[in-house]
């Protein structure tokens, strides 16, 4: 499995919670689980493979960084979602929004173009292009004013 898929189950886990309110640990133990993984490999291509061990801890890691960080990430999509209300950008950008930040800010081996840009993908791949549009803007508002690598 490569990173990108590893990152778009990682949005979607990221998107559960955020649905359900559910603990994290729970969401991704209960994603995880062989037979509701084997499910979701009819619905969706990403999970037509099993994560390593490798992408299950990135998968882990990430989700639970976020979870923990989500006031501080939720304090920077309100900064740079100019004319916005938070609670008015969907769940699944805002999702792909807080895995880019935090793998920014939090996670070594991620240089912030590569965050920006897998996460433009995964937008694209499930929201309409205005959307994708927004979603590109505000990540490169937040790397240009962190002073991060874009």
């Amino acid at each position: 499995m490569t990173r990108s898929a590893a990152r778009e189950i990682a949005v979607h886990l990221i998107y559960a919670v955020q649905c359900t309110e559910e603990d994290p640990r729970t969401v991704i133990e209960t994603r995880f689980d062989e037979t509701y993984y084997t499910l979701l490999s009819e619905e969706n291509e990403v999970y037509t493979e099993q994560p390593k061990q490798k992408q299950r801890d990135y998968i882990s890691a990430v989700v639970l960084g976020v979870s923990e960080h989500r006031e501080e990430l939720e304090a920077f999509l309100a900064k740079y979602s100019i004319g916005w209300n938070v609670s008015r950008i969907s769940r699944l950008a805002k999702a792909c929004m807080e895995l880019a930040m935090y793998e920014a800010l939090y996670v070594d081996d991620v240089p912030m173009n590569v965050a920006i840009h897998e996460a433009v993908k995964l937008a694209q791949k499930y929201e309409e292009p205005e959307t994708v549009a927004f979603v590109n803007g505000v990540l490169g508002a937040f790397s240009r004013d962190r002073g991060l690598e874009a």
